[in-house]
C-alpha cells in the first residue's frame, strides 16, 4: 500500500512540475502532506518527518540564497563585463575563433550559476557578430547552452544542491570529484565548437563566399555602473577568488562563505544603506525563489522517507527489474539523461527520479553517490535543450529562435557529450 501512495505521489508531484501551472514548493509540500495523511499518519508524525528532512537541506538552502546575492551583485557591478568585451574583440573575424570564444564566454557568464543572466549576457553580445557572419544562430544556442549546463556543475547553479539535498550531503563535497569531468567537459565542448566551427565555415564559403567584418560596428561597450564597478574591479575580482577559494578548500560551510563575501561586496560597492537595500531587493526574488524550492524539496523528501514510502518503492520496483541488468541501472538512468531532460524538469529528474533510482540501486550494492554521479554527469549536459528549462525559453525569444529546431540542431551533439562524459567518469572511479 506504501509503494502505491508513494507511486502516485511521485506521478502527481512530476505532472505538475511538467505543468508549470504551479511554483514547485507547491506540490512539493502539499502532495506529500495529503499522502501521509492517506497512508495513515498523524499530524505529529508529519511534523517529524519534516523536521528531519528540513535539517537535511537547510544547509544548501542558505548557500544558494547568499551565493545567487553575491553574484548577482557582482554582475550587477560589472565584474565579468571587460572579460566578456575583451572575448568579443579577440574573436571578431574568424568563423572558427568565434566559436572558440562563445565557449569561453558563455563559461565565464555562467560563473553566478544563473541561466537566464548567461543568455542575457551572451545572446545580444553576440547574436550581431553571428549574424553579420552569417553563422547559424542555432550553433550559437548549442555552443552557449553546452558551455553553461557544464559549468551547472558548480554547486550554486542548482542540479547539484538538488542533488545534495536528496543524498543530505556537502555540496562542496558533492562537487569535488566532478571537478576534473567539468573540466574535460569544457574541452570537449571547445573540441565541437573547432570541428563544427569548421564545418559553420565551409558552409558559409560555398553560400556566401568569403564575409568581411565591420569590427567597430559591433564593438560592445560597459555601461557605467552605478557603483563604480570600474575602479573596484580588482578588489571585486580578488573578493570572489577568495569566495570560491573558500569553497574548494572546503574549510568552512559554503553558505558562510557567500554570507561574508555578501557582506564585505555590499558596503565596498554601494556606500549607503539605499543603495545596498535596493541591490539585495534586486536579486532578492531568484534567491528566495531557490530557496524556497529547497526547502521544499526538504519536506517532500522528509515525508517520503519518514513514511517509508522510499524504501517500498523501491522493494517492489527490485521485484520487477529483470536480474541482469540490475546492477547497471544507474548507468542505464545516466545513459538516458539527456533524453530525460525532454520529458522530466530539472526539480523531477532531481526530487521524484533520482531518490527512487538512489533507494533501488542500494538495494542491489550500488553506492548513493555512484547513482548520483551517474545521473548528474548523464543528465546535465541536456540542461539547456530541455522544454522545461525557463531560461533556455529566454534564449529562444532573444534570438528569435524555435525550440523544435534547437531540439533538433543540439540534442544529438550534447547527448554525445554526456555519453563520453559517462565514460570518462566510469574510468574515473565515480561510477
Amino acid at each position: 500500500m506504501l509503494s502505491i501512495i508513494g507511486f502516485i505521489t511521485i506521478i502527481l508531484v512530476v505532472v505538475i512540475l511538467l505543468r508549470g501551472k504551479m511554483i514547485p514548493i507547491v506540490p512539493l509540500v502539499i502532495i506529500p502532506l495529503i499522502a501521509a495523511f492517506v497512508a495513515g499518519f498523524g499530524l505529529s508524525d508529519i511534523g517529524g518527518f519534516f523536521e528531519e528532512g528540513l535539517s537535511t537541506v537547510v544547509n544548501v538552502a542558505i548557500m544558494f540564497i547568499f551565493a545567487i546575492l553575491y553574484f548577482g551583485i557582482m554582475q550587477s557591478v560589472g565584474l565579468f563585463d571587460p572579460l566578456i568585451n575583451k572575448m568579443i574583440q579577440l574573436t571578431r573575424g574568424n568563423i572558427i575563433t568565434i566559436s572558440l570564444g562563445t565557449v569561453v564566454i558563455a563559461a565565464i557568464a555562467h560563473l553566478d550559476g544563473s541561466g537566464a543572466s548567461t543568455f542575457l549576457i551572451t545572446i545580444p553580445a553576440l547574436l550581431p557578430l553571428y549574424k553579420r557572419m552569417k553563422m547559424n544562430p542555432y550553433f550559437l544556442l548549442l555552443l552557449i547552452g553546452g558551455s553553461a549546463a557544464i559549468m551547472n556543475m558548480v554547486p550554486w547553479a542548482g542540479p547539484l544542491g538538488r542533488a545534495a539535498s536528496v543524498l543530505d550531503m556537502d555540496v562542496t563535497e558533492l562537487w569535488r570529484p566532478l571537478i576534473p569531468i567539468q573540466a574535460i567537459g569544457m574541452v570537449l565542448m571547445l573540441v565541437l565548437a573547432f570541428l563544427l566551427g569548421q564545418r559553420e565555415k565551409k558552409r558559409i564559403e560555398r553560400q556566401y563566399g568569403t564575409i568581411d567584418l565591420d569590427v567597430e560596428e559591433l564593438t560592445e561597450t560597459s555601461e557605467e555602473k552605478e557603483a563604480g564597478s570600474l575602479k573596484l574591479l580588482g578588489f571585486n575580482f580578488i573578493l570572489t577568488a577568495a569566495v570560491i577559494g573558500l569553497l574548494v578548500w572546503g574549510i568552512i560551510p559554503a553558505g558562510f562563505a557567500f554570507m561574508i563575501g555578501v557582506s564585505i561586496a555590499l558596503p565596498v560597492n554601494y556606500r549607503t544603506a539605499a543603495a545596498q537595500n535596493d541591490i539585495i531587493k534586486t536579486h532578492a526574488a531568484s534567491a528566495l525563489t531557490m530557496g524556497t524550492i529547497i526547502l521544499g524539496a526538504g519536506s517532500f523528501l522528509g515525508i517520503l522517507t519518514g513514511t517509508g514510502m522510499l524504501d517500498s518503492i523501491a522493494m517492489d520496483t527490485v521485484k520487477v527489474i529483470p536480474e541482469a541488468i540490475s546492477s547497471y541501472i544507474h548507468l542505464i538512468i545516466g545513459f538516458f539523461g539527456v533524453p530525460l531532460d525532454l520529458l522530466l524538469s530539472t526539480d523531477a529528474y532531481y526530487f521524484a527520479l533520482l531518490p527512487v533510482a538512489d533507494q533501488i540501486g542500494l538495494t542491489f550494492g550500488i553506492p548513493s553517490l555512484a547513482t548520483t554521479y551517474a545521473m548528474i554527469i548523464g543528465n546535465i549536459v541536456g540542461t539547456f535543450v530541455s522544454p522545461f528549462s525557463p531560461a533556455l525559453w529566454l534564449a529562444l525569444g532573444l534570438a528569435n529562435l524555435e525550440m523544435g529546431k534547437h531540439i533538433r540542431y543540439s540534442l544529438f551533439w550534447l547527448w554525445g557529450i554526456s555519453i563520453i562524459l559517462l565514460i570518462v567518469a566510469f574510468f574515473f572511479g565515480l561510477i
